[in-house]
């Protein structure tokens, strides 16, 4: 599909919505809901490419809290099943039962193996300022052939979230000597150990894990697990700054109950061995010894060879095809700055954000929208509930309905809506005794289960 903006009028151009992922496809949903004709691109083969990478994975929000309302209108004449609304799914589950439904529905209204390569205001770059405004939005894409092209748009929403570029190893937020050429024994996910595969990568071994957050909380416990059953196999933990009462996380006064108990599973192994912390240590260099890799501090230190590194330092957003766009983001989290202050993980957990929407994601460019997880930036915590209001608001807006966009139509629940299965062994047993934000974590069985991220719960 290709469209000359010279031969039809902009307010007759479809909505391009870069992303087929769970806010991707609401969005498209909720453009149809008024009228207008979305066009999703999703670089992936499938709805949910992003998704299906963490298949395993287990939200730590319910079916209820990660279907999206319009969608579900789409969805109901087809003869779809609802999913139970109390349960929790996996990244496979949401992809195979809700994504892929939604984007078969939109039929041709999305195409795979797009990938977005810039946008712009058609014959204007960054700079210009003449007629900026009345001119649709250049879209050049790259198909899965290697065909190049290009498509106007009267809008651009941007929903591509921040999956592809995770945080590198390097303290100063650029890779580490030596760390590129040192790929093949780095990664930059939880590994899932039930792949035989992956387990032996990892089993009786030393793994060094790179990071403080709930992703390295649960490549910890895993690996734990994974001594248990394999001798040899050790953790050490590279932590940036040194160890205080909030290293861990809240405990059991953990609002997150999910996120709590990680951080008392990750405490556990280091108390019972099955890791090392070393604190204070920020990752300048990656030498080889023979088959193993020293990390080199900024400082000097060299840690004891290590057969893996697994890097979880957090996920950004690729705004290098937005470069021509005017945009205003924050400095620090690189987030639109209207919403900075609202989603500061200084200050915010995913169940404190205030709902939000056009007011909060517009920028000096009008017409384009960074929604969903890219919308947050570098901050990690981010509701699909939130996400969902996000697209809300802005269709609305796109459709000149102001009263609609500015309206708040979401109310994040007190409970409940950051509680999740994580790594609970019996993820149902502890949805039904009440875990939601508030409830106490001591009570909830980590180990085995599947790990938590922060993709449709927190």
């Amino acid at each position: 599909m290709s469209v000359s903006s010279d031969s039809v009028p902009t307010g007759q151009l479809p909505v391009v919505v870069i992303g087929a992922g769970p806010v991707g496809l609401a969005a498209a949903a909720h453009l149809i809901g008024r009228d207008i004709e979305p066009l999703v691109l999703e670089a992936g083969p499938s709805a949910g490419t992003a998704v299906r990478e963490w298949a395993h994975v287990r939200l730590f929000s319910t079916w209820s809290e990660v279907i999206d309302p319009a969608a579900e209108k789409l969805l109901a004449p087809t003869g779809w099943t609802r999913p139970d609304g109390s349960a929790y799914p996996t990244g496979g589950d949401w992809a195979e039962n809700y994504l892929q439904p939604l984007a078969d529905v939109l039929g041709d209204k999305v195409r795979y193996g797009a990938t977005v390569t810039g946008v712009a205001r058609a014959g204007r770059d960054r700079v210009v300022d003449s007629g900026r405004d009345e001119q649709p939005f250049a879209v050049h894409i790259l198909s899965a052939d290697g065909r190049e092209e290009r498509i106007s748009a009267r809008a651009v929403v941007d929903a591509s979230g921040t999956w592809s570029v995770p945080g590198p190893l390097g303290a100063d937020g650029l890779p580490a000597l030596g760390e590129k050429t040192a790929a093949h024994r780095i990664s930059y996910r939880v590994p899932d150990l039930k792949v035989p595969s992956v387990r032996a990568r990892y089993a009786g071994r030393r793994t060094a894990v790179v990071g403080s957050g709930a992703s390295a909380f649960t490549a910890l416990a895993h690996l734990a697990d994974l001594a248990e059953d394999e001798p040899g196999t050790h953790a050490v933990w590279i932590l940036r700054r040194g160890i205080t009462g909030s290293t861990f996380g809240g405990g059991e006064a953990d609002q997150l109950p999910a996120r709590g108990a990680l951080g008392l599973r990750a405490k556990a192994a280091v108390e019972e061995g099955h890791a090392s912390a070393v604190t204070g240590f920020r990752t300048q260099a990656v030498e080889r010894d023979g088959d193993r890799l020293v990390l080199v501090a900024e400082d000097g230190r060299r840690l004891d060879p290590v057969d893996e590194v697994i890097v979880l330092t957090g996920l950004r957003p690729d705004l290098s095809f937005l470069s021509e766009l005017r945009l205003s983001l924050d400095d620090r989290l690189q987030a639109p700055t209207a919403l900075a202050p609202l989603i500061d993980p200084n200050v915010h957990s995913c169940g404190t954000v205030y709902p939000h929407g056009v007011n909060e994601l517009s920028h000096p460019e009008q017409g384009v929208y960074l929604v969903g997880m890219k919308s947050y930036g570098r901050a990690p915590t981010f509701l699909a509930m939130t996400g969902y209001e996000q697209v809300r608001s802005v269709t609305a807006a796109i459709a000149g309905d102001r009263e609609a966009a500015e309206r708040v139509e979401l109310t994040l629940p007190e409970t409940g809506v950051c509680g999740g299965a994580g790594l609970f062994d019996e993820p149902d047993t502890a949805a039904a005794e009440g875990g939601g934000c508030c409830a106490a974590p001591a009570t909830l069985q980590i180990g085995t289960g599947t790990p938590a991220i922060p993709s449709g719960g927190c």
